[in-house]
């Protein structure tokens, strides 16, 4: 239910509008002071103000700027029975919505409050969309090896140097090469991505180079290669060390000459582009073994980048871990979650063979999944995915344990990872077996559910038919 904090010092003022606001079904709460309106912003989720501007204790003008600067989305509607285009003007400049004289016309006042809920909701929309297109995160953490990679960033991004960044799979390789992208003169200019892993090894060549109508089968028509589409920017080779030896030869060619040629053509096309490459792979091994150049090798790696996995930097885990809580509860549209920090060392002790990737995907899966804060005993039960129908009452096993132990996934009453066939059906299962047991828990008092998982109860009612969730007899 939407949430409206009224701040007047007015008895009637403040009685008028809540009686307006209630029978339109808005959840209201008043007080007659601007300090007491502070303190309530700061811990309630409020949707929207309404404030006087000339009150005793703080004057409404104040209060306008000390919330705005804790929720700067808020939206305000300043309320004076004392109304003047200056006063209008100086509310709007310092991010009031709009300016109401009282006594308030009816009419106006519903039309207004409409429409800066919407204006807010839009605001919020288009701060997750933009978080949503936006592909470029913060490099975050605060280790040696962190600050070494930024570092080097700084340093290697101005130039047209290659760089190979190595690392495991989920630790952030892509986030270096659109960072070494971003800093550069080319930041205007595409950043292609291909992922050499994804495309087979006969459609690899036509992929980076193009090629020419006609020139085999399914060539209906002439298509532009990625090192074209990349021209004057950044070509980013994801997983270079399984790209084939033909494709690495003429990759090689377009280093040193800046040219390629269409599959089926016979001109050379003249490319300016920076190629960034990544693997998972020891360049190394594979050369020895026969499955990389050397000599393309040694062109990649003008500068080397290693992304340690995060086993080796677990100082990075908290302020990684609270920047993807914020991320998760905006995106779902909820109060951020706090993580006490004994759900912070659980979560240092787990083995993290997916990396950053891994941490992301946990962290969402607690925020689901837990109340009102995320605490160690959550980690414990929800660090392997299976281990969610395990009964809240039985004694859990430390985070090594459920980390490292087949029966996790073999015992007792736990799901199986074969069952779902993508992780939104996991998300879906899990939140139903969570909903049911609270339900079941609070002897189907559905407020009282509502309240302790921290949702709105009609947001739980709809929970309940979506899930087909019915009370036993």
């Amino acid at each position: 239910m939407t949430k409206v904090l009224i701040i007047d010092d007015e008895r009637a003022i403040r009685s008028t509008l809540r009686e307006i606001l209630e029978y339109e079904d808005y959840k209201v709460i008043d007080t007659d002071n601007g300090i007491d309106g502070l303190a309530i912003i700061k811990k309630e989720d409020v949707d929207l103000v309404l404030c006087d501007i000339k009150m005793s204790k703080m004057d409404g003008m104040e209060v306008l700027t000390e919330a705005l600067a804790i929720k700067p989305d808020l939206p305000f509607i300043m309320i004076s029975g004392h109304g003047t285009i200056e006063t209008a003007v100086e509310a709007s400049k310092k991010g009031a919505y709009d300016f109401i004289s009282k006594p308030p016309d009816l009419n106006r006042l519903l039309i207004t409050v409409r429409n800066a809920l919407e204006r807010g909701t839009l605001v919020t929309e288009t701060k997750v969309l933009k978080r949503k297109v936006s592909k470029t995160r913060d490099i975050l953490g605060d280790s040696e090896a962190i600050q070494r990679i930024k570092d080097t960033i700084e340093r290697v991004a101005p130039t047209d140097a290659r760089v190979l960044v190595t690392g495991a799979n989920g630790s952030g390789k892509e986030l270096v090469a659109r960072w070494l992208h971003e800093k550069s003169p080319r930041a205007g200019a595409p950043l292609v991505e291909v992922n050499c892993a994804a495309i087979p090894s006969e459609l690899i060549e036509s992929e980076l180079f193009g090629h020419e109508k006609g020139s085999f089968t399914s060539a209906v028509k002439q298509r532009i290669g990625k090192f074209e589409q990349a021209h004057n920017g950044t070509l980013f080779l994801d997983e270079i060390g399984d790209m084939s030896l033909s494709a690495q030869a003429k990759v090689l060619r377009a280093l040193q000459e800046s040219k390629i040629t269409r599959v089926g053509g016979e001109k050379e096309i003249t490319v300016n582009v920076r190629v960034i490459a990544a693997t998972n792979k020891d360049l190394l091994k594979e050369i020895d073994a026969g499955n990389f150049r050397m000599d393309l090798y040694h062109r990649l790696s003008v500068i080397i980048i290693h992304v340690p996995p995060l086993t080796e930097r677990k100082a990075d885990i908290p302020v990684l871990a609270r920047h993807f809580c914020d991320e998760v509860c905006g995106e779902y549209n909820m109060p951020v979650k706090k993580i006490t920090d004994e759900a912070m060392d659980a979560l240092k002790a787990l083995p993290w063979t997916g990396n950053i990737r891994e941490l992301r995907n946990m962290v969402e899966r607690l925020i689901i999944l837990s109340d009102k804060a995320v605490t160690d005993k959550d980690v414990r039960a929800f660090a392997n995915p299976s281990a969610f129908l395990v009964a809240a009452s039985e004694e859990i096993p430390p985070v090594e344990t459920i980390a490292t132990s087949d029966s996790a996934l073999t015992g007792g009453n736990v799901a199986n990872y074969d069952e779902f066939l993508s992780f939104q059906d996991f998300k879906d299962h899990t939140e139903k077996e969570y909903i049911k047991y609270k339900l079941e828990k609070n002897g189907w008092n559905v407020s009282k559910t509502a309240d302790e998982i921290d949702i709105q109860r009609s947001h739980l009612y709809s929970k309940i038919e979506k899930f087909g969730l019915k009370r036993e007899s």
